[in-house]
């Protein structure tokens, strides 16, 4: 088989929801919703070898100390396994008392009984009932009517009254889902919950959890939306009811599906840590925390160590995070691009320079310091990068803050060294082309500085005298000039006859203190019009102004 040049003849069209004066558009989240995670349940049974006992302890442990309050540690009814994971974690007295865990069951007695039974001891649960209402799910696989589906919700519901009833020391919350509400008749899915309802009792004091599935990620997130604002719209008794959603990613939009749908009027937000989930997945928490970070509002849900919740979820889900997952992966704060790179630095400059109030710098959403990541990584060079990025990099690793005329020049080394290791370049790599390009700090300099002396002749001119290495052999050198920079290099002119005029000039610190070094720029011309330029690095500015000379005398020398 092979894709149809006419899929119509196989696939319709998701219906529109009849909402023609719809709400959400118009809206901002302006607070964060109640968050749950289901790593421990949806997360846990989409992955190839299920978690341990261990796993799921430290997983658990993780969720707690990010900040989430309401967590659905398992499925009781799936086996011995997961229903002593529950019992154990309720009875070790490990549960913090703000946080509620839960359990998913079917509408079934017998796994409704389990499912409390694993609970026993808990100061507060939530048990979280469902069935599917959707016309494929009654159709094709229970064969049922929808009254016949309606009555399973019900009956599931009065078992579930029943068992609280038994166990009046835990502070019993209840949830239903409609299961694939997203590709159900929205009539029928209020239909059944208003039924739930109707069993239960909730009251505005203690409200029941309705949560509205993307089973199926079957639409745009905006029909989800739609769905969402209808059933909120049309629920009697909305004030005694929590509004959560579960989406799905079969589209690759459950984050915007859900961001969406939370405009819409809902109240709780069903996901994973990045993302994990039966098929492609549930909503990322951490993508949609962050989301609502970048726009002001805090997510309530701390990601300062963003690199120690990665190592956790990967070991316990023995899934990496994607290189290019939003906010966590290993190559979203970072640049190949030259103008990506350009741009990223004027930026980190600009906000140090101008202490902006609001974060502002092109291509990064956020400060990848808020999450523990630092800045050192935010730009990497390979053969797509342009001068802004190696200038970066040599400003992190060495301090150098290299002019931008000198950044030009020295960009076609960097380029032929990446065209050559046909790989990303490392700081080290860098800064062996800068030294290679520059005669820094290498030994097969042609003039190497050895010893020198300046003072000031009687009629106010700057005299040199040194002992500069020529090839290995020592010679003791004079000129005079203006300044030690042109008493340097008329010595050069004088002893070699190398002629080069100064063009521009310029230095700084590297790092501050006492001991802090100087680095020294100096742009020369040649009598042939060429650009040379020479850097020099000591711990004595002079010193630095008279190696940056002789860098340029070596690179004329080199051609």
């Amino acid at each position: 088989m092979s894709m149809l040049s006419d899929p119509a003849r196989k696939y319709a069209p998701f219906p529109q929801v009849p909402l023609t004066d719809r709400q959400w558009p118009t809206r901002t989240i302006t607070a964060p919703p109640r968050w749950l995670s289901t790593d421990l349940r949806d997360g846990n049974q989409a992955i190839v070898d299920p978690m341990d006992a261990h796993k799921k302890n430290r997983f658990f442990d993780l969720l707690c100390e990010i900040g989430v309050k309401e967590i659905e540690i398992g499925f009781p009814s799936a086996g011995k396994t997961e229903f002593d994971f529950i019992a154990g974690l309720v009875r070790s007295g490990r549960v913090p008392d703000d946080v509620l865990v839960q359990v998913l069951t079917q509408s079934r007695e017998d796994l409704i009984r389990t499912s409390f039974a694993s609970l026993e001891g808990a100061g507060a649960a939530i048990v979280h009932l469902y069935n599917a209402v959707s016309p494929a799910w009654r159709e094709i696989v229970f064969g049922m009517t929808r009254e016949q589906v309606r009555d399973i919700a019900v009956a599931g519901a009065k078992v579930m009254r029943d068992e609280a009833a038994k166990q009046p020391g835990t502070r019993w919350h209840f949830e239903y889902s409609p299961e694939t509400f997203s590709t159900a008749e929205l009539d029928f899915s209020l239909e059944v919950c208003e039924a739930v309802m109707e069993v239960l009792a909730p009251t505005p004091d203690h409200p029941i959890i309705l949560n509205l599935p993307a089973t199926l990620e079957a639409a745009t997130p905006n029909i989800y939306a739609d769905q969402v604002e209808y059933f909120i719209r049309n629920l009697p008794n909305r004030a005694s009811a929590v509004i959560s959603l579960h989406t799905h990613n079969d589209r690759g939009t459950g984050v915007a599906a859900a961001e969406l749908a939370l405009m819409a009027g809902a109240d709780r937000v069903e996901g994973c840590l990045f993302g994990n989930g039966e098929r492609t997945g549930n909503c990322c928490l951490v993508t949609m925390a962050l989301n609502m970070y970048t726009q002001g509002v805090n997510p309530e849900l701390d990601f300062s160590d963003i690199d120690r919740v990665i190592e956790t979820v990967e070991y316990c889900n023995q899934i990496p995070v994607h290189q290019r997952h939003p906010y966590g992966g290993e190559l979203v704060y970072t640049a190949f691009s030259g103008s990506h790179q350009d741009a990223i630095k004027k930026g980190f400059a600009a906000a140090e320079r101008q202490n902006d109030e609001h974060w502002r710098v092109p291509y990064l959403p956020i400060d990848p310091a808020d999450l523990g990541r630092s800045y050192e990584a935010v730009i990497r060079v390979n053969s797509q990068s342009g001068k802004g990025g190696f200038a970066w990099v040599l400003e992190q690793d060495q301090g150098l803050k290299l002019p931008k005329r000198m950044q030009a020049n020295f960009s076609p080394h960097v380029q032929r060294m990446a065209d050559l290791l046909g790989r990303e370049l490392t700081a080290a790599d860098i800064w062996e082309a800068f030294r290679d390009a520059y005669h820094v700090h290498t030994s097969d300099k042609h003039f190497q500085l050895v010893d020198y002396e300046e003072r000031r002749a009687a009629d106010g001119a700057r005299l040199f005298t040194g002992t500069i290495a020529v090839e290995g052999e020592e010679r003791t050198v004079s000129g005079r000039g203006n300044g030690l920079i042109s008493s340097v290099l008329t010595t050069i002119e004088d002893a070699f006859g190398l002629s080069l005029e100064v063009a521009d000039y310029t230095e700084h610190a590297l790092g501050t203190g006492r001991d802090a070094r100087a680095a020294a720029y100096l742009e020369c011309r040649t009598p042939e019009g060429a650009t040379i330029w020479g850097v020099g690095i000591d711990e004595d500015v002079a010193t630095a102004s008279v190696r940056a000379v002789l860098s340029a005398a070596n690179s004329a020398v080199a051609g």
